[in-house]
């Protein structure tokens, strides 16, 4: 097994950042990669014009890479947000206008996975008004992404870097994914099983993998400490994928993490030769 039985692709949104967002999918096929996958684009835009979608959806097609993964609008990200849905107002707002253009989005470059990004704590508000909130919209998205035939994500992030969001641990995620499906009854929310963020928890990795890899639906890495590529940190990434893949994970694993002072072109020495 090892790294050489993985199906990796590249998240567009944190690695080929030092170039415009319409070069970075040849970029990613020039690097080997046949699959990227993308936060939202356009941080300040959840419904952005036709013809900027139009734009991207080319420059994927011409690059001739497949759209593994897709954010529904998240705010600020990176930035201060971790998500919007949770947030009542304006920002919930967004979110649900969102919903169908991701989707239709997805649904155009065959991309079966959108996640949604749960957000903060808001000073004043309820939390249980916010988890109500969000259950209402994540309902929502499961709905959407029904409609175009994929899964919702539900991701826990990590406590240290994101101190204001509810879901910092495994179970957690887990816990909102039962929700989910009990309430949209669809049964397509999935857990995105981040490595990176759950051994900055602090969480048992090779436990999380065996008590939840039957309802994990996208894996992504990167090595701790530093969000850096593997080998560049301490976390036995190569291990924790072998154990995926015997424990039945067939999926994508996506590459969620900083190339560091060098190119994004630069970061993949880790690989195998040919992968």
């Amino acid at each position: 097994m090892g790294y050489s039985d993985q199906r990796f692709n590249v998240n567009l949104s944190i690695l080929f950042t030092e170039l415009p967002l319409l070069e970075r999918p040849a970029a990613a096929a020039k690097a080997g990669f046949g699959a990227v996958e993308l936060w939202w684009p356009w941080v300040d835009a959840p419904t952005p014009e036709q013809s900027e979608l139009d734009a991207l959806k080319q420059a994927i097609e011409d690059a001739g890479v497949q759209l593994v993964g897709l954010n529904f609008y998240a705010g600020q990200l990176p930035g201060p947000d971790r998500g919007a849905l949770s947030v009542p107002g304006e920002e919930s707002e967004r979110f649900r206008a969102n919903l169908p253009v991701a989707a239709d989005f997805a649904k155009s470059l065959g991309c079966t996975a959108l996640n949604a990004l749960y957000g903060n704590r808001v000073d004043g508000v309820d939390p249980a008004v916010q988890d109500e909130l969000a259950l209402e919209n994540l309902v929502l998205a499961a709905r959407e992404a029904d409609r175009v035939g994929a899964i919702l994500l539900i991701e826990a992030l990590n406590a240290p870097e994101s101190p204001k969001c509810p879901i910092v641990s495994a179970p957690k995620a887990i816990e909102i994914v039962d929700k989910v499906n009990a309430a949209s009854g669809l049964g397509n929310a999935k857990f995105l099983m981040d490595l990176y963020h759950l051994s900055m928890n602090g969480e048992d990795l090779p436990s999380v993998i065996e008590r939840h890899v039957s309802k994990t639906g996208h894996v992504q890495i990167a090595d701790n400490p530093g969000r850096g590529a593997p080998g560049t940190g301490s976390l036995p990434l190569e291990g924790l994928l072998d154990q995926l893949r015997a424990a039945g994970y067939e999926g994508w694993v996506g590459l969620e993490y900083k190339p560091g002072d060098r190119p994004s072109a630069e970061a993949f020495g880790w690989l195998p030769a040919g992968n």
